[in-house]
């Protein structure tokens, strides 16, 4: 075992870097010791949209922060408060860092957990949220590993399958959870702003929930057409026709059920002003999609953008047309989403083979450790497949 850690690190605007750190320790960001937790070997970690956030320099982070909250990895170091886990086992790591003992995190709400973030009641690695390193690594720390760590009961089984499974540590039980927010059922009629890889995600959920009709808007072609194969709808949002009236002429109504925004602050406007940036955009598609009664779940990452053209969004402040959707009894629920209440039912979704449909909406692209700060590039002008990073080449093998 190698006593360094290649690590992928932010180092400025557009600019990351393979850098070579220290192995990591059983230590808590603040130099605590962390007997509750583990060291993993990464076989596999993502590159995800949120990430380019921090690319793009909109979530500030400090230079030289390790990137990558989605991992999945092997059981090399237990920790000797550590039950549960043995080296050798396979797991994947939900994004949220809980502690499994404070008052959220026991009523399930591990991504508000109270403790793992001094500053906030919200922690994350590879997010400057706790200052907990992120996973797009050779080696990865994970503390309260007992709680956190789900493992995959055959590990040839999981290895088989590890693309599927390698986005249970996010995107997957995001756009899930985005859903159930939004009230999806079987027979609902879904409208998913955005056809990036957490919409994709988003569109293979709605399939396992039975959704009748799934309409995915997104700008691009490309991934319009990988939900379209799978048996989706598909609006281009580049046409200069009404949202609604586009919905209608393929539902027969201009209103859905349930929508969801998987795009965010990032999103663009409709039609002639699709290349305009509008912030508030995709989430004023789903109120504007959702019918009377209905419900909308918010998953793109809404916060203090400081790159943002104007002061009230720098701040955080976003025009929502709350006031022409009041009449119609909205839902609105927004933040990230609490990862472990539904990682364990999507793994075995997965491994009994009831989501056939996953690897071709994701279209993922494995690569090595030395290729993502290309591959974060290449993802950042909109390329269509969820990059999937493999530092020891045990996915390729």
């Amino acid at each position: 075992m190698s006593d360094r850690n290649r690590a992928v690190a932010f180092h400025g605007i557009n600019n990351m870097q393979v850098d070579t750190l220290d192995f990591p320790k059983l230590e808590m960001p603040d130099g605590r010791k962390a007997p509750h937790g583990v060291i993993l070997k990464i076989v596999a970690t993502n590159i995800c949209g949120s990430d380019l956030h921090i690319y793009r320099g909109s979530f500030p982070v400090p230079d030289g922060m390790v990137m990558g909250h989605e991992m999945t990895g092997e059981v090399i170091e237990v920790g000797e408060d550590v039950e549960f886990l043995h080296e050798g086992d396979l797991v994947s790591v939900p994004f949220n860092v809980a502690c499994g003992r404070c008052r959220n995190c026991r009523a399930g709400r591990t991504d508000v957990c109270e403790t793992a973030n001094p500053k906030l009641a919200c922690a994350a690695y590879g997010f400057n949220l706790g200052d907990f390193q992120g996973g797009q690594a050779d080696y990865l720390f994970v503390p309260y590993a007992d709680f956190q760590l789900l493992r995959f009961p055959d590990k040839d089984q999981a290895m088989e399958k590890i693309l599927e499974l390698a986005v249970l540590s996010d995107i997957l039980p995001t756009a899930f959870h985005g859903l159930m927010e939004a009230g999806a059922k079987p027979g609902s009629t879904v409208y998913l702003a955005g056809a990036g890889p957490v919409g994709r995600c988003g569109a293979a959920a709605a399939r396992l929930l039975g959704a009748s009709c799934i309409i995915v808007g997104d700008h691009d072609p490309k991934r319009l057409e990988l939900v379209r194969k799978a048996g989706c709808e598909t609006i281009n949002l580049s046409e200069d026709v009404p949202l609604t009236d586009q919905i209608e002429a393929v539902l027969g109504e201009p209103m859905v059920d349930c929508a969801v925004d998987y795009v965010g602050p990032e999103a663009h406007g409709l039609g002639k002003e699709a290349e305009q940036m509008q912030p508030a955009a995709a989430i004023n598609q789903v109120i504007d999609a959702t019918r009377a009664g209905g419900a909308t779940g918010v998953i793109g990452v809404y916060g203090p953008d400081p790159i943002a053209e104007t002061k009230a969004e720098q701040e955080g402040t976003f025009p929502i047309d709350f006031g022409k959707a009041w009449i119609k009894s909205p839902r609105i629920t927004a933040g990230q989403a609490p990862i472990m209440r539904y990682n364990r039912q999507l793994m075995m979704a997965i491994l009994w083979d009831r989501m056939p449909w996953l690897r071709d909406m994701l279209n993922p692209r494995v690569i090595s450790l030395d290729e993502a700060p290309k591959a974060y590039e290449a993802f950042d002008k909109g390329e269509d497949v969820k990059y999937i990073i493999d530092p020891h080449g045990m996915i390729a093998a």
